[in-house]
């Protein structure tokens, strides 16, 4: 029985990462997701020594979603986090309630994977949001007999393999388990995040104003995704979109370059991330030295920064909830 869940749950996922044919080799394989790392690398954690003395929100205006009484039916959303109050309610939060709305039918919790913003949160706020391993031993508690996750990750990584990994030690507990894809899986989901990012930045294309995006990056292979993010963008005739990195390909320099041939004498900035966390506030939009904000603003440019991230808009909202479907449908299969 372990064996034949630990297939189903491996094919669930295997399923639902579809080749990138128009957009590369192939769907990332390496390290990277899509919470506040593009959730990085090893996805860095999104905390920095300036978090206690900035206001970042209200936490008790988000719901953890630990409560018990979970059912037969739940659907756990694993993020990596992040620490900013308000941001976690207006991304994570918001993703979560679309998830709920969509499967009234399911009970709808939270996991985070990123062990120390949990700390964080519960130390300065005194929130508890469960890891994975809380969660999971959550949903044995509660008698959960049918078991779907959905992460928010950026793209298949390190971090969502460790997701499945872990899953895979609870096959015996449940009858049935299944995994969603990441964001960025196939052709169709760049397609659709390209759509929702210039939608919403729609009022900024002037003509005569840059939009540049930035994700965390890894030095792994799965970096590639911001590279074919690029490519989607020129292709559908967006040609004042730039997409670069804090830690990889493309770098800021690349996104100067881009900006500076363009001939744009305007800069908007928006992560591309799930939430808008310490990455968004203080690389992009930090006043010191080496910020993007200032890069930009040192080359001559009118500097916006929208502190906006995708997880606000209704459009990636609806993509999660797509793939969790898809994850849905593998167990009837």
């Amino acid at each position: 029985m372990k064996i034949k869940k630990l297939l189903s749950l491996l094919l669930s996922a295997a399923l639902l990462m579809t080749p990138l044919a128009a957009c590369g080799s192939g769907a990332p394989s390496a390290s990277g997701s899509g919470t506040e790392s593009g959730v990085g690398s090893s996805a860095a954690p999104d905390l920095s020594q300036d978090t206690e003395e900035v206001d970042t929100g209200d936490a008790s205006l988000d719901d953890p979603r630990n409560q018990d009484q979970i059912g037969e039916k739940e659907l756990l959303v694993v993020s990596f986090g992040t620490s900013y109050n308000d941001s976690r309610r207006l991304t994570i939060g918001a993703i979560e309630t679309a998830l709920a709305e969509a499967f009234p039918d399911w009970s709808v919790r939270r996991a985070f994977t990123s062990q120390i913003i949990i700390d964080r949160v519960r130390e300065r706020d005194g929130v508890e949001i469960d890891n994975v391993k809380a969660a999971l031993d959550r949903a044995v508690d509660n008698g959960v007999k049918t078991l779907v996750v959905q992460p928010t990750h950026l793209m298949d990584g390190l971090e969502y393999t460790d997701l499945v990994d872990e899953l895979a030690q609870y096959t015996d507990a449940f009858e049935h388990i299944a995994v969603g894809a990441p964001l960025l899986t196939s052709d169709g989901d760049f397609q659709a995040v390209a759509d929702a990012i210039t939608q919403a930045t729609a009022q900024y294309d002037d003509g005569d104003t840059a939009i540049c995006f930035m994700g965390h990056g890894t030095e792994a292979e799965s970096n590639r995704i911001y590279g074919e993010m690029q490519q989607v963008l020129e292709a559908a005739g967006h040609d004042r979109y730039y997409v670069g990195t804090v830690e990889a390909e493309p770098t800021l320099e690349d996104v100067l370059a881009g900006v500076k041939d363009s001939g744009a004498h305007r800069v908007v900035l928006q992560p591309l991330m799930i939430v808008a966390g310490d990455h968004a506030n203080n690389d992009m939009a930090g006043d010191e030295e080496g910020s993007w904000k200032r890069a930009f603003q040192d080359a001559g440019y009118e500097v916006e920064c929208v502190l906006k991230g995708l997880g606000e808009l209704e459009a990636i909202q609806q993509l999660f909830a797509a793939h969790a479907q898809a994850a849905m449908d593998t167990l009837e299969s």
